[in-house]
């Protein structure tokens, strides 16, 4: 059975067992009550973010919700493995539908257009798992870390910024390598990258920000309880250390831009966007492609 309140979406998941028509109507409220909260924030949360470059804390996903996300993601760690889960699931949006949900959840786009627009675009997505030593061996006793950086550095487009979310699908906290930001960072423009020294590093290009140009004294930390979600803007300069807990540290990272964003060359690091969706309201540039799959509807 479904319900529907006028107004808003309703977006409810349930997991596989049976639900019952009362339970339905009260997930859905809950729902409902939640998207219009937000809605509410909007100006608060895109004032707070423009000042200083982040959001956090956001509540995202109920217990259910989070139940479901977790096994899901249980099932890829048993079919690929925690070597491979721990940063090698990228773009997989297209491929499972619990993933574009997750991407495309009403409270997530209705935080993302607060702070970029209506008119937005999911550029990439990955999970990102640090785990401890104990599920995934440190090789050579180096454990896996993010250096000093910002997001948009190698990203290879212009025209717009880039809202990074982070949604956790365990809690994080600073025993296993929570997300550290600098406020108002976004600020200062794109800063010099170089490459790391130390080993470890998870970025992809190993790029750092020299730490002469790192106000570390200045970092907030974000921690986050599973189904909450952080936001940070491709210019924020952020870092997050080693997991040296004996808990798994997961997120789901999606970045999202505005339309008006379009792709450039980049010579340290050409790109391409093969995953790009058009996720909320209309786009009249056309610079990406949208690879909507087949089982995503639109809602805003």
């Amino acid at each position: 059975m479904q319900i529907k309140i006028p107004g808003l979406p309703i977006y409810v998941r349930t997991l596989k067992e049976p639900v019952s028509a009362q339970a339905q109507f009260l997930q859905a409220v809950d729902k409902q009550n939640k998207l219009l909260k937000m809605q509410s924030k909007a100006s608060e949360l895109k004032n707070f973010y423009e000042n200083n470059g982040y959001l956090t804390g956001l509540h995202i996903l109920d217990k259910k919700e989070l139940a479901l996300a977790t096994q899901n993601f249980s099932a890829l760690e048993d079919k690929f493995g925690k070597v491979y889960t721990q940063y090698s699931l990228h773009n997989v949006h297209l491929q499972y539908k619990w993933v574009m949900d997750l991407a495309a959840n009403p409270l997530v786009l209705q935080a993302i257009i607060a702070v970029l627009g209506p008119n937005v675009i999911l550029l990439d997505s990955r999970f990102i798992c640090k785990y401890p030593a104990s599920d995934v061996p440190h090789k050579n006793d180096v454990v896996p870390y993010v250096a000093w950086h910002q997001d948009i550095r190698y990203w290879g487009f212009d025209g717009g910024p880039v809202a990074s979310m982070w949604l956790a699908l365990d809690d994080v906290d600073e025993e296993n390598g929570v997300l550290q930001v600098i406020p108002g960072s976004h600020k200062l423009g794109l800063q010099e990258h170089g490459t790391s020294t130390i080993p470890g590093n998870m970025l992809t290009s190993n790029q750092e920000i020299p730490k002469h140009l790192v106000e570390a004294e200045k970092a907030v930390l974000c921690p986050l309880k599973a189904g909450q979600m952080s936001i940070h803007d491709g210019l924020t300069v952020h870092f997050s250390e080693p997991n040296m807990s004996n808990r798994r540290r997961c997120g789901f990272v999606i970045r999202y831009i505005p339309t008006t964003a379009y792709p450039i060359e980049d010579a340290d690091r050409p790109r391409s966007f093969p995953a790009t969706v058009l996720v909320a309201g209309d786009d009249r540039f056309n610079h990406f492609r949208n690879n909507a799959p087949d089982t995503f509807t639109k809602i805003f």
